[in-house]
């Protein structure tokens, strides 16, 4: 052969193998790094599942530093230790229900990978404590190292006595509208043919019901969305091919039994039988900052730990997930799926307790999920089981869970869309194509209020659904409770000689049913409809039936009754303002980190879809204090198109210029771009940070 061809081919080699050698070194090279975009979204690129998740535990901190140790401190069950008697009731709930030791059980049950989540968030959170001491307040670096031990008792305070035994516990009493809205809008009435999501959890503005906004890439692999602060990865979200939403759904999958003490112990059937007894001692801060011991006793029973007693009673709960420790790794599958088919592995997992989930894809499948662990019970309906059970009876002590196979769910229904606003899984669609008959009688309740029947409605009357139009439905306050009975309200009003009632007919024909900012009638509505009681089924002259669901309940049962509690409330209203008129947003407002701004909506009971609780009062206004707190609308077409918003912001440092900063576009009831593509994030970016040995440095 040639010697230069050989000489040629050598070279060629050498080229071809120093090529391949330096993009393999620049793909091991590659920089974990998080480019904070302008509303304080950290979007975090890395190779590795550690350093993404430090990343984003280090994240978290910048923007919650405070709010995290507060949560993990007071569900560590040491905040009375902490800071002091007022967070007693809350560390005697904590160890009555035994997550300490619960806690050390999960981590030997854990899926390895969870477990390097866990370690590695963590270690992120620390090591921006540590080198970022002045972000933290001096009361709250006493809980600092957190530990994955920690992250898991979080996870389990928040999950358990919040959601699963919520009700039960009485500890969400104080919220007006406890849930969220959902639609999964398939191609057949898409009008671009696209599959779309909307996302929309309503929850509390405050403490461990904030949501943290985050993308995530992890080689090259685009997750968006967010979870609630202090826990890692990502609970509702989208990546290239699909998304998914949670609504906290019309599940009962925790009991309260009331047990009859004798003799020191209690009866089950009738026979003595004895508790389980243990204490525990905790530390309470005192004002002049020592410490003294309490000492807390502790009782179980067949059925699960006392949680409240009496002098001749006990009541015991009862909970499902106990004994699943791998919850949040179920988000990880979800988020990391393609297709349907690994999404759906990933909830036959079984992990999370709670929560519907709603679905769409690139492929243009749509899917609805009653999702959670129902008890297997042997007998009794929803209304036996949705109470206090009375009496020590060993048959209404449940053992195991229905399976996935089991649970109510749609998938590509025949009209094109799916929905829910909360209401049980029988009306995800219209006309139903879930029959409560197959099913257990206390799977599920029959009803659907005003809030899903108005979410029904604007896609029942629409045939072909635009980007656009799917989010002014999802922004939309038209009431649908008005709508259903201004015209009797209307009707009793002209029977009657009431002036008053007459005068305040006026107003509410020239209002436009919403509540808007500048809507005017909306506060004299809301006025009268809050004494006529939403709820009360017995006020309307026809029932709400199954058969009919989103057009019923409707009619006055009482028009004379209607017609006097509008004269109040016109009195209340002028008397208070001088006109009946007054706009809305001039009455109801958002109050949030020295903000104060026009609000618009209401809690759903009334049909409003934009939903926005009342959570505060003084002598001229109402304040907002929940609702709509997440919101995402996505089209998955050959790119993904999303709008969201973060109605408080990304952020609870009190420094932070994210803490509060997109209320002004919930005032205006607008969304933003997510920044989901390399170039959008490129153009949008504020800083840059770099992963050290030492942590993230800014990039310069």
């Amino acid at each position: 052969m040639n010697t230069n061809i050989i000489k040629i081919r050598l070279l060629f080699t050498l080229i071809t193998l120093f090529v391949v050698n330096t993009s393999c070194s620049q793909t091991e090279t590659i920089e974990t790094q998080i480019a904070w975009d302008t509303w304080g979204v950290p979007h975090i690129t890395s190779t590795t599942i550690e350093d993404l998740f430090y990343a984003q535990g280090w994240a978290q901190m910048h923007n919650h530093a405070n709010l995290i140790l507060e949560l993990y401190g007071s569900s560590r069950g040491k905040g009375a230790e902490y800071w002091g008697q007022s967070k007693l009731q809350n560390d005697m709930l904590i160890h009555t229900l035994g997550f300490e030791e619960l806690a050390k059980e999960w981590e030997t049950k854990q899926d390895p990978e969870i477990k390097t989540i866990y370690t590695s968030f963590i270690k992120g959170m620390n090591a921006y404590a540590k080198a970022h001491p002045d972000a933290i307040d001096q009361k709250n670096k006493v809980v600092l190292p957190l530990t994955a031990q920690d992250m898991n008792m979080h996870s389990m305070y928040v999950i358990f006595t919040r959601f699963i035994g919520g009700n039960d516990l009485g500890r969400v009493q104080q919220w007006p509208d406890m849930g969220s809205n959902t639609y999964a809008i398939g191609p057949k009435r898409s009008a671009s043919g696209n599959a779309m999501l909307v996302q929309n959890p309503h929850l509390p503005w405050w403490q461990e019901f904030l949501f943290f906004e985050s993308h995530l890439n992890l080689n090259g692999k685009n997750m968006y969305g967010t979870t609630l602060v202090g826990f890692p990865g990502i609970a509702i979200g989208f990546n290239e091919n699909l998304g998914w939403s949670h609504t906290d759904n019309t599940i009962d999958n925790a009991d309260t039994y009331e047990l009859e003490l004798k003799d020191g112990g209690y009866l089950l059937d009738g026979k003595l039988t004895a508790f389980k007894t243990s204490s525990k001692t905790i530390k309470i801060k005192q004002k002049n900052g020592s410490l003294i011991d309490h000492k807390i006793p502790l009782m179980k029973t067949i059925h699960g730990p006392v949680v409240n007693k009496t002098k001749d009673k006990v009541l015991a709960l009862r909970m499902v997930g106990l004994d699943r420790p791998n919850m949040l790794l179920q988000w990880w599958r979800m988020i990391n799926s393609a297709n349907f088919n690994e999404f759906e592995s990933a909830l036959k997992m079984a992990q999370i307790p709670f929560w519907n989930v709603m679905y769409a894809d690139k492929k243009g499948e749509i899917f609805y999920l009653f999702n959670g662990l129902v008890p297997k019970r042997n007998h009794g309906d929803w209304k036996y089981w949705n109470r206090i059970i009375p009496g020590g009876k060993s048959k209404d002590v449940w053992t195991e869970v229905h399976p996935y196979a089991d649970l109510p769910k749609v998938k590509n229904p025949a009209n094109g869309w799916l929905q829910n606003a909360n209401d049980p899984p029988w009306t995800s669609t219209i006309p139903m194509a879930l029959n409560p008959d197959d099913y257990p009688s206390y799977m599920a309740p029959q009803y659907m209020p005003f809030r899903p029947q108005r979410s029904a409605r604007m896609l029942l009357e629409d045939e072909s659904i635009t980007f656009e139009e799917l989010v002014a439905y999802k922004l939309s306050t038209r009431l649908e409770f008005a709508d259903r009975i201004l015209d009797d309200l209307f009707a009793a009003v002209d029977a009657s000689d009431s002036k008053k009632a007459k005068e305040a007919k006026v107003v509410l024909e020239n209002w436009d049913r919403e509540a808007d900012t500048d809507s005017k009638g909306m506060l004299l509505f809301f006025n009268w409809a809050r004494k006529f009681n939403v709820r009360r089924s017995s006020n309307y002259s026809k029932s709400w039936n199954i058969k009919n669901p989103n057009t019923t309940p409707d009619g006055l049962s009482d028009p004379k009754r209607a017609v006097e509690l509008l004269e109040t409330s016109a009195t209340e209203i002028k008397t208070k303002f001088g006109k009946l008129d007054m706009p809305w947003g001039d009455y109801y407002r958002i109050r949030y980190n020295g903000k104060n701004l026009p609000a618009n909506g209401i809690d759903g009971s009334m049909g409003v879809f934009r939903v926005a609780w009342p959570g505060g009062t003084d002598e001229n206004h109402m304040y907002v204090g929940g609702g709509d707190s997440w919101v995402g609308v996505i089209e998955f077409g050959d790119t993904v198109h999303a709008k969201v918003l973060l109605s408080y912001g990304n952020a609870t440092q009190k420094d932070s210029p994210h803490n509060g900063d997109q209320l002004e576009l919930f005032s205006k009831k607008e969304l933003r771009d997510a920044w989901f593509t390399e170039e959008q994030v490129k153009d949008n970016t504020a800083k840059v940070e770099i992963l050290t040995k030492s942590g993230f440095q800014e990039k310069e």
